[in-house]
């Protein structure tokens, strides 16, 4: 069972320790407008697992560094078109709170004078969710949501795209959340995607204490700031993610008898590691960052075997 949610358990991703009251009422008039956004994203959340994420892709330099942004056991926000990126810190300030995904919309946006240019995506902690498309976005523009999504995008080539994205949500439940979201994005490139093409991408996933060592909330976060290709760049990092950081069901390990630690001394010794077996196995996995799939010598991680092996 998830720990209740508490304050001193996580920070807003991104954002300074403020009260969303004294953010909301000052924020009524809007500076120039930022570069376009143009782009389309998911934010979602797997309420079984405890995990909130967002997904995106944008011809945009650097999309994951404006409009992902997620706290656990709060929720999980997009903003893009003419970003504003506080709709990130303060929208979580206020999913904090306790106000519903439709809630922090509603007063994000009352709030700016140019909501009009903006669009925005939210779930919240119970898994409700509410997209917003400003008046003046550039076509095509525009959302869906569902039961732990929010799915838009902006300057797209139709509304299949996003159509593609909630569909696919809906279709992969029971999945792992951060791979139903590259599955959204993929999805949504393959129905049009934005119309301007293709240039980062980004994937961002947590969960209270999920992340490594069980001292971090980020169980993956991932960016592509500058690709021909960033989606397909973004699902090979996250393999490479997978392999370092995943986690193995404890049935599926293997038990270390005799033979078995003979061939890890064996493999071991071919790349320099000698000594007691416990040592030299934490020291190579260390080395080669796969000491979070270690625990003792008594039992081993399939994957880090095939890993020593591979090299030997």
């Amino acid at each position: 069972m998830k720990r209740p949610f508490s304050e001193t358990q996580t920070d807003v991703r991104r954002s300074r320790e403020r009260s969303p009251h004294d953010i909301l009422g000052r924020r009524r008039r809007v500076g120039a407008l930022a570069s376009v956004v143009a782009t389309y994203s998911i934010a979602a959340c797997d309420l079984d697992a405890g995990q909130w994420g967002v997904a995106t892709q944008s011809k945009f330099l650097g999309v994951g560094s404006v409009v992902p942004w997620a706290v656990p056991q709060a929720g999980a926000i997009a903003t893009q078109a003419y970003a504003n990126p506080r709709y990130g810190s303060d929208g979580l300030a206020l999913l904090r709170e306790g106000a519903s995904a439709q809630e922090v919309v509603d007063r994000l946006t009352t709030a700016d004078d140019a909501r009009d240019h903006r669009q925005l995506g939210v779930v919240d902690s119970k898994g409700g969710s509410a997209t917003f498309t400003g008046a003046q976005c550039m076509e095509w523009a525009g959302g869906r949501t569902g039961p732990c999504y929010a799915a838009q995008g902006n300057i797209l080539v139709s509304a299949a795209t996003v159509d593609a994205i909630a569909e696919t949500f809906e279709r992969t439940a029971g999945a792992p959340l951060a791979e139903r979201l590259l599955d959204c994005l993929d999805a949504a490139q393959a129905a049009g995607g934005d119309r301007r093409g293709q240039q980062s991408s980004a994937l961002l996933v947590v969960e209270l204490d999920g992340g490594y060592a069980g001292l971090s909330d980020e169980v993956v976060d991932l960016r592509v700031d500058e690709h021909p290709r960033p989606l397909e760049e973004l699902r090979r990092i996250y393999g490479m993610h997978q392999a370092i950081f995943g986690k193995t069901p404890r049935e599926q390990w293997l038990d270390v008898d005799d033979e078995l630690g003979a061939e890890l001394r064996e493999r071991l010794g071919k790349l320099g590691y000698d000594g007691g077996l416990g040592d030299a196995f934490f020291e190579w996995a260390g080395a080669e960052n796969l000491e979070e799939r270690v625990d003792g010598i008594e039992r081993v991680d399939p994957v880090v075997l095939a890993e020593l092996r591979r090299q030997t």
